[in-house]
Formats: C-alpha cells, sequence, structure tokens
C-alpha cells in the first residue's frame, strides 16, 4: 500500500520503532486485563454474576483468536506495519466506547470488537519486530516486545483496580482507549514505512500453496493446543483473582490488585531470558513443556494461598509464562519449511487456537465458580493446563539455524 513505500520519518531506527511497539504493547495489554476490576461494577450495573462474567472474558478472548489467521493473511497483503497500526487503533477504539455501553449485550459486542482488533495487531507486530533486526538478533527483541505484554497487564489490573474504585468502571475503558488512541498516532508517525510492507507475491499458485502448507501444519496446530490451558489460566487469573481476593479473602481493592498483577509482571524478567535461550539451544520443546507445566502446578495451589503465598505463585506463575511465550514466538523460526514472509500467518494461526481455546477455558472457569466455587474451579484450571502440554508430542525437534527459504513454486 502507499503508506508503506513513502520515505521514512526522520526518527526511523531500529531501537526507537522498537521503544514505540513495546509501548503499544503495553497499552494493548492494558486493554485485555483493565476489565478485572469492572466485573463487580459491571455486575451490579447490569445485574449480571460470575457466570456472564466468563461470557464476557470469552467474547474478547474468541473474536482475538478467531481473527488470527485473517489477520496474518491481511498482513501477507497490506504489511505488518499497517495492520498492526489499524489493529491497535481498533482496540483502543472499542475499549473507549466500552465506557459508554448502555446494556451488559453491548458491553459484549464491543468486548469482541476489540478482541479483533487486538488480533489485528499483533501477530503483524511480532513480524514487525523480527524485521527490525537481522537473524540471530531477534531473541532479545522478541522477548522483550513480548513481556511487556505482561506490564501492561499488570498496569490494567492494578491500574484499573485504583481508577475503579476511586471512580467508577466506566473510567477503567476510557483512560485505556484514550492511552492506545495516542500510542497508535505515535506509532503512525515514527515506525519506519520501510519495515513491515506487503509481502512480494512471486506468483498466485506459489502464494496460495505458501498459505495452505502453513494452515495445514501439524506442528503448528499442536502449538496451538498444547497452550490453549496456559492462555486461559493467564486470562482466568489475571481477571478472576481480584473478584475472589474481594469477595472470599476479604482482602483491599489495592491488595488484590497487587496480587494479581503479581501473576503477569514478573514475565517481564522470563521473556528476555526465555528468547535469546531459545535461540542458543535446540531443546525449545523441553523448555516450553516444563515451563508451562509448571506454571499449570503453581494454579493449583491458589485455593488454600494466603497473600503471601498468592504473591509467591504469582512470581512462578508469570516468569514461566513469559518464558514460554517468548521461546515460542522465536519457535517457528527454526521450524522446518517456514520461510520468513510465513511467520505472522504461522504465529497467527497457533495464537488462534490458543486465544479460541483459552476463552472457552475462562467461560468454563466462570461457570465452574457460578455452579461449584473457586476451589474446584481452580484445581480444574491447574489440570487443563497440564493436560494440554500433551499436544506437543506432535511437534518436530528444531535445530540451531532456521530453516532455510522455501522454494518457489509455480
Amino acid at each position: 500500500m502507499a503508506s508503506d513505500v513513502r520515505a521514512d520519518p526522520p526518527s526511523a531506527s531500529p531501537g526507537r520503532s522498537l521503544a514505540v511497539l513495546i509501548a503499544l504493547r503495553i497499552g494493548y495489554a492494558y486493554n485485555w486485563f483493565n476489565v478485572s476490576a469492572a466485573l463487580p461494577g459491571i455486575g451490579a450495573q447490569f445485574n449480571v454474576g460470575p457466570g456472564e462474567w466468563g461470557l464476557l472474558l470469552a467474547a474478547f478472548l474468541v473474536a482475538a483468536g478467531l481473527m488470527q489467521v485473517p489477520a496474518g493473511l491481511l498482513s501477507r497483503r497490506y504489511g505488518a506495519r499497517t495492520l498492526s497500526l489499524a489493529g491497535a487503533g481498533l482496540l483502543g477504539a472499542a475499549s473507549l466506547a466500552c465506557g459508554f455501553a448502555p446494556s451488559f449485550l453491548a458491553l459484549l459486542a464491543l468486548r469482541a470488537a476489540a478482541g479483533t482488533g487486538a488480533a489485528l495487531f499483533f501477530s503483524p507486530a511480532i513480524g514487525l519486530v523480527a524485521g527490525l533486526y537481522p537473524e540471530g538478533k531477534r531473541g532479545l527483541p522478541l522477548g522483550s516486545f513480548t513481556t511487556a505484554f505482561s506490564a501492561g497487564a499488570a498496569l490494567g489490573v492494578f491500574g484499573s483496580a485504583l481508577l475503579v474504585s476511586a471512580t467508577s468502571w466506566p473510567v477503567a475503558f476510557l483512560a485505556g482507549g484514550a492511552g492506545l488512541l495516542v500510542l497508535t498516532g505515535v506509532g503512525v508517525a515514527v515506525i519506519p514505512r520501510s519495515v513491515g510492507g506487503p509481502t512480494p507475491r512471486p506468483t498466485a499458485p506459489a502464494d496460495r500453496q505458501a498459505v495452505r502448507d502453513v494452515l495445514r501444519s501439524p506442528a503448528l496446530w499442536a502449538i496451538g493446543v498444547a497452550f490453549i490451558g496456559l492462555e486461559g489460566a493467564t486470562f482466568a487469573t489475571g481477571q478472576f483473582l481480584l473478584p475472589f481476593g474481594l469477595a472470599l479473602r476479604g482482602w483491599s481493592p489495592a491488595l488484590a490488585g497487587a496480587i494479581e498483577a503479581m501473576f503477569l509482571l514478573p514475565s517481564v524478567a522470563g521473556g528476555p531470558f526465555g528468547g535469546p535461550l531459545a535461540e542458543r539451544s535446540t531443546y525449545r520443546r523441553t523448555q516450553l513443556v516444563l515451563g508451562a507445566g509448571l506454571a499449570g502446578v503453581s494454579v493449583l495451589f491458589l485455593p488454600w494461598a494466603g497473600a503471601g503465598a498468592a504473591l509467591a505463585i504469582g512470581i512462578v506463575f508469570a516468569f514461566t509464562y513469559g518464558f514460554v511465550y517468548s521461546v515460542m514466538y522465536v519457535l517457528p523460526h527454526y521450524l522446518p519449511g517456514l520461510s520468513s514472509p510465513e511467520i505472522p500467518l504461522a504465529i497467527g494461526l497457533f495464537n488462534s487456537v490458543q486465544l479460541a481455546g483459552g476463552g472457552l477455558v475462562a467461560l468454563a472457569f466462570g461457570q465452574i465458580v457460578a455452579g461449584l466455587g473457586y476451589t474446584v474451579a481452580w484445581v480444574a484450571l491447574g489440570l487443563i493446563v497440564v493436560g494440554t502440554l500433551t499436544a506437543m508430542l506432535f511437534v518436530p525437534k528444531t535445530g540451531r539455524v532456521p530453516s532455510p527459504p522455501r522454494p518457489a513454486v509455480g
């Protein structure tokens, strides 16, 4: 598109562009998790409970999941830069509109629209970050970008808890949406147009074959299924822990928000550790299984944890989450048969499975809370995280260097 081929802004540089993308990632994550503190207020205003809360969380995640593959395809056609910035703008606008929702059904629709924007931003933005740096130098930038999500998510749960307690639940959405729209404008001005342009297509048959090969890849589907549990657990702990602490533990809003933030923030350290390690090692599958397994086991102890123990569990869960996702986003670069232009679509495919499946896990969690209580729900959640990891048996071993580009066909 024309917007991707004009001259770069004078301020363009990889470091500055990465900083803006990390800021966008933080704002993007805030708008995932600012719903947590709003749930009690939403429940009171619209007369809904934990079952409907789970539906609200699922609306965002399922929409984000279903749009991941279309986002990868659109990224190939229009460019990662154009699509990721458009997605961030849609997420910001929909989040802003949530603050004015007149009914619970309207709020559901707006959260689904926000999830669509999140999908359009994420996998193209991963490709955009990778495009700023040469092979062998992408681990740290990708790890830093990935774990910026946790900084934004922690800001979402803790910051919105303070905002809501001082004002009202719509303010959490208004602040997040407006902030992300401002950051999107900065991204348009700073991120170079020469990076993340449309993928050249040598022939239509070759392009269609490359897309079919990605969408039919057993390894990519297996990666998606393997981390459905972890994705659902991340969203459930990041959204339900605060009302759990307020209702059953008697924690103050500040304490509950701080504990919930610890289930997200420490992954900022896990990501920069996992990304470079994944580039240096061939044991990426083992790293993923051990990290996610530890996160799942830690969740099993939540029903009996006091404030101090919950903080410790949160640190373990969040660090391993950041580690796992950084390794996961490096892994496609080393899978046999994938070339660089196909990476956003590959990430979009397994993200689609993870997010849609994780949305269903979050929905089930809310239903279990409503019917059987939090103790059964937390234990079931931990078991799901560990159980879905068996799908990693279908992911092949990866080597020390990225796979060679696929030869053109047709």
